[in-house]
Parts: C-alpha cells; sequence; structure tokens
C-alpha cells in the first residue's frame, strides 16, 4: 500500500475528485464566475432540444464505425505480415508505429498540407491522373471522409503492436498438429488464430471505441467541425460548451451522455464476444 499510495494518490486527485465534480455539475447551472445553482435535469432536457448535439453523436457513431473495424482490420493485417517474418520488419514495425507516438497536432498540420485543394499532395498527384481533386476538408461531402482517413491511418501502429504481441504467445504445437493433420494455412487461421486473438481483439476494440469516442485533436485543427458541422464531434461540442460558451454544467451533463454511451457500448461488446473468461 505504501508502494501504490503516490499513485493512488494521483488517481485520487487528478482523476477521481474531477469525475465526482462532472457529475455533480451535470445538474447545475455553472459559469466558472458564479455559484453553480441546481437545476435538475434542465441541462439534459436541453440536449434534446440541441439539433448540434445531436448531430455530434451521429458523427461520433459514424466516425467510429468507420474507424475501428477498418483500423483493426488493418492493424491484424500489418501483424500478420511482421509475424510472418517479413524483410526489414524492424524498419516497417517503427514507420507503422511512428504515428501512434506523434502528436496529434503534428499528424494533423501535415494532413492539413495533404489535402489542400491548392498545392496539397493529394490534389497534385490527382491532377497527373487528369482528376480535379475537391476541398476536402471544406466540402460537407468529404469532410468527414477525410477526417475518417486521419483516425485510421493514425491508429494502425497501436493496434498493430497489441495484434503482434497477442500472436508471438500462441502455442506453436497447435500449428504442428493443424499442420500433421493436413489443414491449410487459411484454415489455421480462421480455426486456431482468430479464436486465440479474441481477448486481445476485445480490448483493441473497447480501447479503440473510447478513442475513437474522445477524437479531438484532429477535428480542431483539420475542420473546427465545419463545414457545417459535418464533422462535429460529442468531445468537441463539450469542448465548445465549456470553454467557448462557459457553459460548465451543460458540458459536464455531455461529458456524462458520453460516458453512459461509452460504458452502454463496452458492456455490449463484452455481452458479444462473450468476455474473456479463459483467455489470459
Amino acid at each position: 500500500m505504501l508502494m501504490v499510495a503516490p499513485a493512488l494518490l494521483h488517481a485520487s486527485l487528478w482523476i477521481g475528485l474531477p469525475v465526482v465534480a462532472s457529475v455533480v455539475l451535470a445538474f447545475t447551472k455553472y459559469d466558472v464566475l458564479t455559484a453553480p445553482q441546481f437545476v435538475g435535469l434542465d441541462n439534459f432536457r436541453d440536449m434534446l432540444d440541441d439539433a448540434v448535439f445531436r448531430k455530434s453523436i451521429v458523427n461520433t457513431v459514424i466516425y467510429t464505425f468507420f474507424t475501428v473495424p477498418f483500423g483493426m482490420l488493418l492493424g491484424l493485417l500489418v501483424a500478420l505480415a511482421l509475424h510472418t517474418g517479413l524483410k526489414a520488419r524492424g524498419i516497417f514495425r517503427t514507420a507503422v508505429f511512428i504515428p501512434q507516438v506523434t502528436a496529434t497536432v503534428a499528424i494533423a498540420l501535415v494532413w492539413l498540407w495533404i489535402y489542400n485543394p491548392g498545392n496539397g499532395l493529394l490534389n497534385t498527384l490527382l491532377s497527373f491522373l487528369g482528376i480535379q481533386g475537391p476541398a476536402w476538408l471544406s466540402s460537407t461531402s468529404w469532410a468527414m471522409p477525410s477526417v475518417i482517413l486521419v483516425g485510421i491511418w493514425q491508429g494502425i501502429g497501436m493496434k498493430m503492436l497489441i495484434y503482434l504481441a497477442a500472436l508471438q504467445s500462441l502455442p506453436k504445437e497447435l500449428y504442428e498438429a493443424a499442420s500433421v493433420d493436413g489443414a491449410s494455412k487459411v484454415r489455421q487461421f480462421f480455426s486456431i488464430t482468430l479464436p486465440l486473438l479474441k481477448p486481445a481483439t476485445f480490448f483493441v476494440l473497447i480501447t479503440s471505441m473510447i478513442s475513437a469516442f474522445q477524437s479531438f485533436d484532429q477535428i480542431y485543427i483539420l475542420t473546427d467541425g465545419g463545414p457545417a458541422n459535418s464533422t462535429t464531434m460529442m468531445t468537441f461540442e463539450i469542448y465548445k460548451s465549456a470553454f467557448r460558451e462557459f457553459r460548465i454544467g451543460y458540458a459536464s451533463a455531455q461529458s456524462l451522455v458520453l460516458f453512459v454511451l461509452l460504458m452502454g457500448f463496452t458492456l455490449v461488446n463484452r455481452r458479444i464476444m462473450g468476455g474473456t473468461r479463459g483467455h489470459n
């Protein structure tokens, strides 16, 4: 207990107390300058009438729906390639993982240049093919797909690392026995690899969903929630309510809704996948 006391104190002060404060403030009207006033469920009623916040929930779900499964699939494919002895895999693994540890603001600035409709890399490459590229981040049709692409690309590294660690821990004797029985590589993958990767898949799924629901930096830099709120997310709306409009109570209520949604999705996913019992 003595050894864990510093970490416990840190978590209590900087995580526990703010969480409790957020729950309490969710039922108040608070603007930082004046004392909080208890308003009951008024903040939650305001959310029902807030068309922009409802739009942010839809956008967040769409963003999560595309970034999580595609990111997981690409992460697994990269991990399989590295696990099977890809040449220069150390360099390749580092290159794939670098976006994960690079500041999101720096990444967003690079992608701002890539998406630049005038002299950006993407439209320049398309012009060589005789295609006139759109204004990627200024179009209501292309802004969300552009942001989703950045989210998928940035998240591949961590998913790859977790899957690679899981693959390296799988018992080799199972594959040897399957080979003796005449099972093909494809059959081994679906009958042995995928079932044994279930705990890792559950972990990657939950952490990826949490990360997707909390996406903020790239939205703030790339689109600022626009155009016409087509890329605004729940976290971005929470930020706007709290630090642009100083509606701290309303922002706390929005945060509570985000927490409930994440908890609900986590429980549903655990139920669908049958949890991780028996797989340590």
